[in-house]
């Protein structure tokens, strides 16, 4: 009896749980609006202010989904086609594409849609390189559009990040970002911890480093690193394998301290003279370090620049 009860119980939830869903409409995946929207971004990119102003109804507003502006006035219907000519004439190689797997969705509320309108939603790719900078777009937008009974278009939202447009605006000027040294601490280190390398001392050399220091090369994948302790042990299997002659600094260090992020950083450049124990071959390996410190002058990433194919040289 327990047992009927039980699959009654779940029985009767299961037709509360279904018999709580309700429509508002339907959702098309081919639609007139869909065209329509469409047909407007198509004449967007292509820079005809004309076309674009054919398809959107006579009190088009255009408004920025992501603006911390309540009180939004929106963009008009002149202004709006008139950006399509900025936009063209700006960005080279400017397109806008459905993202990958992605496509619109023709929306038609049955609730409060006394005006028969068809809501649009879009996602797509914004691309194209800004003429005067140099700066890359390569951003999604989400679009919403209200399509009205006549097919025009009523209203858009436009939801995108638009941190790019801030890159824009300060490229247009010459900006400082901090300053350049040929001598300082942060050099000192990364003189000091070569010429222990070159003298065997792999001890000394890791103590310029700090605990949880990584290290990644040019030849490794982009974003794989290695710990301190993995370092040490490659680092010394290549003092086992190879004799250091010299290393010789080509030029001098730059040490760079950066305003934005508040980064610090010495570039280096230096020849490794190497014999080759197992055959006695001379090597020269040029290197290229980038060393980034914390505030306490301990190097935290370091990156290397060198040919592994001069090591493996026959």
């Amino acid at each position: 009896m327990k047992n009927h009860v039980l699959l009654f119980v779940i029985a009767l939830s299961s037709i509360l749980t279904f018999g709580q869903k309700k429509t508002n409409g339907t959702v098309y995946i081919d639609h007139p609006a869909i065209k329509t929207v469409e047909a407007m971004t198509k004449a967007f990119v292509a820079g005809d202010s004309t076309k674009v102003a054919s398809y959107l109804a006579e009190d088009f507003k255009s408004y920025n989904g992501v603006s911390t502006n309540t009180n939004q006035k929106g963009q008009d219907k002149g202004a709006f086609a008139g950006s399509a000519k900025f936009w063209h004439n700006n960005i080279d190689y400017f397109s806008i594409e459905r993202t990958k797997g992605a496509y619109p969705d023709a929306i038609e509320y049955k609730k409060d849609n006394d005006k028969d309108e068809i809501w649009v939603q879009t996602w797509e790719d914004l691309k194209g390189v800004h003429k005067k900078t140099g700066v890359k777009f390569d951003m999604p937008t989400h679009k919403l559009f209200v399509v009205n009974k006549n097919n025009k278009i009523q209203t858009i939202i436009n939801y995108s990040n638009e941190s790019i447009f801030d890159e824009v605006r300060s490229s247009f000027v010459n900006r400082t970002n901090g300053k350049i040294y040929n001598h300082h601490d942060n050099i000192n280190t990364v003189r000091k911890l070569n010429y222990a390398f070159e003298n065997g001392d792999l001890e000394t050399t890791m103590s310029y480093y700090s605990d949880d220091a990584t290290f990644s090369n040019i030849n490794m994948e982009f974003g794989e690193s290695q710990t301190k302790a993995e370092t040490k042990a490659n680092w010394k299997k290549f003092l086992d394998d190879y004799e250091i002659v010299s290393i010789d600094m080509i030029g001098y260090p730059d040490y760079l301290e950066y305003e934005m992020g508040n980064g610090r950083e010495v570039l280096s450049w230096w020849n490794y003279h190497l014999i080759r124990k197992s055959d006695k071959k001379k090597i020269t390996l040029p290197m290229h370090f980038s060393n980034s410190f914390d505030v306490d002058g301990k190097i935290v990433f370091e990156m290397g620049y060198y040919s592994p194919t001069l090591l493996n040289a026959k």
